[in-house]
C-alpha cells in the first residue's frame, strides 16, 4: 500500500501555525511537539525556536499536559500511579511535574478505583483456589500500575 508522504515544511511561520493547531487539538508534551516538528523536516535551531514561541504564547505547557495526562489515564483507563508515572517519563516530562500531577489524584478515589477494578476482575476469573485467585488479582492490579502495598492491603481487607 502507498504510504502518505510526510509533510515537509520549510517556512517557520507555516510551521508555527501548524504547531499551534497541533497543540490546540490536544494537550501535548514538549517532546511530542519536538518530534512532530522534526518529522516536518525542520532543523534543530528552528525547532527549539518554535518550542520557545509555543511556550511563551501558552500553546505548550508541560504542567498542564502532565495534569491532563494524569487525570485522563486515571479517570478513563483506571491506571495506577506507577503506570502513569512511566507514561509521563516516556514523554520526557520532568520528575517534579510528574510528582505534582500525581498528587492531584485523590487518595479515596484511588483506593475506590482499585477496589472496583479488582471486583470487576474477580467476577471474570473462573479460579476456585483462593490462593491462585488472590495471586491473579494481585498480578492484574500490578499490571494496571498500582502499588504493591496498596494492593495487598485491599486484598487482605476485602472478601474478594
Amino acid at each position: 500500500m502507498d504510504q502518505p508522504k510526510p509533510t515537509h515544511i520549510i517556512d517557520e511561520k507555516t510551521a508555527l501555525a501548524k504547531a499551534e493547531h497541533y497543540c490546540v487539538y490536544q494537550e501535548r508534551s514538549q517532546q511530542e511537539v519536538r518530534d512532530k516538528l522534526y518529522e516536518w523536516g525542520l532543523h534543530s535551531a528552528q525547532v527549539e525556536n518554535l518550542i520557545v514561541q509555543l511556550i511563551q504564547t501558552n500553546f505548550l505547557n508541560e504542567a498542564r499536559f502532565a495534569n491532563a495526562y494524569v487525570q485522563g489515564k486515571f479517570n478513563q483507563k483506571g491506571w495506577g500511579k506507577q503506570k502513569i508515572k512511566q507514561g509521563l517519563k516516556f514523554k520526557r516530562v520532568s520528575d517534579v511535574l510528574i510528582k505534582k500531577a500525581l498528587n492531584t489524584i485523590d487518595d479515596d478515589d484511588y483506593l475506590s478505583t482499585l477496589k472496583q477494578i479488582l471486583e470487576k476482575k474477580v467476577r471474570l476469573l473462573g479460579e476456585k483456589d483462593p490462593f491462585k485467585k488472590r495471586y491473579k488479582l494481585h498480578q492484574y492490579a500490578l499490571s494496571r500500575g498500582y502499588e504493591n502495598d496498596i494492593i495487598s492491603d485491599i486484598l487482605k481487607n476485602s472478601e474478594l
